[in-house]
């Protein structure tokens, strides 16, 4: 099988890595950070003018009609930068939603903005109970008068204290854990009854909880058929999983790079500690741990936009398992071998450590994908 990039792909890999380069250095990140967002929404309209944000939208609404393939070279350099921008999240998973649901008018209403850099939208699954379930939803939708009133609460929407949309999966029908009844509503945040408590997370990025209390949606901001978005959510799931691979991948390199240099600067005893041969295992240990990652990121992308079925699932499972141990590990280790200085906040190692902390929990830990893998080969 041939591995290589075409030379379009390698001109997307280098105009994102360059624009990583060039803007997003460490005091630049924590400027972002601190800022009213939490990001950059400059950064951010610099990736739309660049036709970044457009890639995996279809040429009838603006976009370019990209696979896994282009947006993991995306994920992978704003991984390497550790972008806070709410690319997986706005352009992947919502508009990746609005793609598969959307009628024709709202595809073409919003996607368009996605793809332009003028809407940022949120996607609010997690509910405090869920735990990975995406059918676990006990925030419930009742039919009214000219639409729906949404009453509950959502828990960890990333980057939706800044969202202009936030789609909101909510039950309209059956019990609180069927796989039938859950429904999508496109949710505007400055409506009536929402409430939102914005918070840092552990890696620096903005997320907030969703309180919804008799909040009426009209009748056309429904995403898709009542009852059975379901399905959807757990597509679009996996193709954020494949993107978020990639975007560990970035950050572990830049990591381990981290601390191959560290070890070739920092003496001891007379000699840089990369000499000793127990930090070199531990070092090799590191780029096996990456080299396994980087492998099931590319598989895990030539996979996220094929048709659904088992076989898909497997390896998104398997890719996202790996991953996720694979972030622990380099991360452990590379504050290991930095000492103290690793865990300082003021040195860009601690933020990727806590960053892979973060991708491996988000849409799923290790142990939720091996049990996931496990029933999918039972089913084979």
């Amino acid at each position: 099988m041939d591995f290589k990039l075409n030379d379009e792909q390698l001109m997307l890999q280098d105009t994102v890595a360059r624009l990583v380069r060039d803007t997003y250095g460490f005091e630049q990140r924590e400027h972002f950070r601190q800022s009213e967002h939490g990001f950059s929404t400059a950064f951010m309209q610099q990736l739309a003018d660049l036709g970044l944000c457009a890639v995996p939208f279809a040429e009838a609404y603006g976009g370019f009609g990209g696979s896994g393939v282009e947006t993991m070279l995306i994920m992978t350099e704003l991984g390497r930068g550790l972008c806070l921008e709410p690319f997986l999240h706005s352009v992947i998973f919502a508009g990746g939603l609005v793609s598969q649901l959307g009628t024709e008018a709202q595809k073409a209403e919003l996607l368009p903005q996605l793809a332009t850099g003028t809407l940022q939208m949120a996607v609010a699954v997690d509910e405090p109970q869920s735990h990975y379930q995406l059918h676990d939803v006990q925030t419930v939708a009742q039919p009214v008068a000219g639409g729906w009133t949404l009453n509950g609460r959502k828990s960890v929407v990333v980057a939706g204290q800044s969202a202009g949309l936030i789609l909101v999966s909510a039950r309209t029908g059956q019990g609180v854990r069927d796989e039938q009844g859950v429904s999508l509503f496109l949710l505007d945040p400055q409506a009536r009854g929402v409430c939102r408590r914005a918070f840092a997370t552990m890696d620096g990025r903005m997320a907030c909880e969703v309180y919804l209390e008799d909040v009426f949606v009209d009748s056309s901001a429904i995403l898709g058929e009542v009852g059975h978005a379901l399905s959807a959510l757990r597509y679009q799931q996996g193709r954020c999983i494949a993107a978020q691979c990639a975007e560990a991948v970035g950050s572990m390199e830049a990591a381990c790079q981290l601390t191959h240099d560290y070890l070739k600067t920092r003496q001891q005893f007379g000699q840089p500690i990369g000499k000793f041969q127990a930090l070199q295992h531990r070092m090799v240990d590191m780029r096996i741990e990456l080299d396994q990652a980087t492998s099931m990121t590319l598989l895990a992308a030539c996979v996220a936009d094929q048709q659904d079925s088992d076989q898909r699932n497997r390896v998104l499972a398997a890719a996202k398992f790996i991953v996720s141990r694979a972030s622990r590990f380099v991360a452990d280790q590379g504050i290991q071998l930095h000492g103290g200085i690793g865990l300082t906040w003021e040195y860009v190692l601690s933020h990727h450590a806590k960053h892979l902390l973060m991708v491996a929990r988000q849409f799923g830990d290790d142990d939720h994908h091996l049990q996931a893998y496990a029933r999918l080969l039972q089913v084979a």
